[in-house]
């Protein structure tokens, strides 16, 4: 009788399991998350932060110092610190995490990223009350540091972490792109670079750089190497090339609209670049700071956060002495199409927090993000690269104008490239812009990279570039990056099932039944003739 009840048992889970399978079609809803009435300073909390750092020593210390400051004003928290060298890898780790319920508690992310952890039920804790709340919140009555209040967090920032009508994060850090021009280059070839600088600008003066004398070196820098135009981020130029032109990309319910003719214009432009070898991008040839410092590059287009790496006096060169060039270095807004319209993408670290069973644990996690936003940690880490402080509060502070009036005083923290990238962002917080986000951005933003990548490798490759060829990419672009079955929002109800959906559903718990049925019925048979 007892191998019956097993049986049975065995039966009824193999039943259920098509059962419990076909229920997952509609998403859940992420769980809220409110707010104790008090902190429990008497309980020991321990919390883990997960941040990234390239090469730059500095910002590592910033981190090290705050965590160190932090657990001085609240002993009862201890912060486990873990670092990574790339944002991808923070995001396939926290992706990993979320399956065995062991995300970080503090993590510094994207809202891209972000709009991906949100399709779990409650991963990601929605920040609308702490933000607000009078007691912990922003400028709090209990919080033991001086906290900016809410209004000093600058609202085009702030408002980059609004996700499907929720705040899922503050931000931590913003930067934005810049181009950095050799200078000396341009003056060499009979231009004056203009205060905003044009696609066409770029081109004009690019194509006459690829002139070569005899031997076959570019008389510009007498190299047997020369890329005028370096892109680093393909992905950040094809978005703002699209949002200079008013066209396509993607909208805020998630529907996809970069597989338009203007995308195929530009693509068939840059293609005719590369083939007259004038421009090329990061991940086919390398960094331009690299190239750019070494004279092989005229303009480089990289992040403000990377302006350290960026001329000859870089303090965070990483090419060798010997290979160096000298010349002036020139800091530029991003090429545009209407220098009269100045369109810059606005990007740079954010922070999110993960929900956990306990609500102390996650406030606790809460005034640490909170603390990441006081003046000694936004001017500290915004003075390392060429970040900007997120907050009113300390942009104004004595010590960030300062360190900004001290620009040129030395090659370190005051190196004139960095401070002059800074002030890019700063006069033009205003014309800085931020895509939709929604599950699958992250997606589509590689997908509107590998647009540029895909035609600029295939031209070197002695490829045909035209319209056909641009059709299909667009297939292959979709189908690689699976952007013909993103969801459209994490809340949404994706709609009854398909017809066929259901037709196999039936026939699967039909064929368990039967296969059940039977099942039962020898066990009962063979029951009977152990009798006889």
């Amino acid at each position: 009788m007892m191998n019956i009840k097993k049986n049975l048992i065995r039966f009824s889970i193999l039943f259920l399991l098509p059962l419990a399978l076909s229920g997952c079609h509609k998403p859940k809803k992420t769980a809220t998350f409110q707010v104790p009435e008090s902190f429990d300073e008497n309980k020991n909390y321990e919390i883990t932060f997960w941040a990234k750092n390239d090469t730059n020593v500095t910002q590592a210390d910033v981190y090290r110092k705050a965590i160190s400051d932090f657990e001085k004003l609240y002993p009862n928290i201890t912060v486990n610190f873990k670092l990574y060298t790339d944002y991808g890898k923070i995001y396939n780790d926290v992706i990993t995490n979320i399956s065995t319920n062991t995300t970080p508690n503090v993590c510094i992310t994207y809202p891209d990223h972000i709009a991906t952890y949100l399709t779990g039920n409650g991963n990601v804790v929605p920040l609308d009350e702490l933000l607000k709340d009078p007691r912990y919140g922003f400028g709090g009555s209990e919080v033991k540091f001086d906290s900016p209040d809410y209004d000093e967090i600058i609202p085009e920032f702030l408002n980059e972490g609004v996700l499907f009508d929720h705040n899922y994060a503050i931000p931590f850090m913003r930067s934005t792109e810049a181009l950095y021009i050799n200078e000396t280059y341009v003056n060499k070839l009979g231009y004056e670079i203009p205060d905003v600088v044009t696609w066409d600008f770029i081109f004009e003066v690019s194509e006459k750089a690829m002139e070569q004398d005899a031997e076959g070196n570019f008389k510009i820098n007498g190299q047997k190497v020369l890329i005028p135009f370096i892109y680093k981020s393909t992905d950040n130029m094809m978005i703002q090339m699209l949002n200079q032109l008013g066209a396509g990309y993607s909208d805020p319910d998630g529907n996809i609209k970069i597989f338009n003719d203007d995308t195929k214009k530009i693509l068939l432009d840059l293609s005719k670049e590369v083939k007259k070898g004038t421009f090329s991008t990061f991940k086919i040839s390398g960094y331009p700071a690299n190239f750019l410092n070494a004279g092989q590059c005229i303009f480089a287009v990289d992040s403000t956060a990377g302006s350290t790496w960026m001329g000859s006096d870089a303090p965070l060169l990483d090419i060798s002495e010997e290979n160096i060039v000298r010349f002036k270095t020139v800091v530029r807004p991003v090429p545009q199409y209407d220098a009269g319209n100045i369109s810059m993408i606005s990007q740079g670290p954010s922070i999110c927090i993960f929900n956990k069973d306990d609500a102390g644990e996650v406030l606790a996690s809460w005034l640490f993000a909170e603390f990441l936003l006081t003046d000694d940690i936004q001017i500290g880490y915004a003075t390392t690269e060429g970040y900007v402080p997120v907050t009113t509060k300390a942009r104004n502070n004595k010590e960030y104008h300062n360190y900004l009036k001290l620009a040129g005083f030395d090659n370190k923290e005051h190196y004139d490239i960095k401070i002059d990238a800074t002030t890019l962002l700063l006069n033009n917080t205003d014309k800085t812009f931020t895509t939709a986000v929604f599950n699958g951005s992250a997606s589509l933003r590689d997908a509107a990279g590998q647009l540029i990548e895909s035609v600029t490798k295939s031209v070197r490759r002695k490829k045909t570039v035209d319209d056909a060829f641009i059709d299909n990419l667009y297939k292959e672009t979709i189908s690689l990056y699976h952007l013909d079955s993103l969801n459209k929002g994490f809340t949404e109800d994706l709609g009854p099932l398909p017809k066929a959906s259901k037709v196999l559903i039936t026939i699967l718990i039909t064929t368990w039944l039967i296969i059940g049925f039977v099942y039962l019925l020898r066990l009962i048979r063979n029951r009977q003739k152990k009798r006889v």
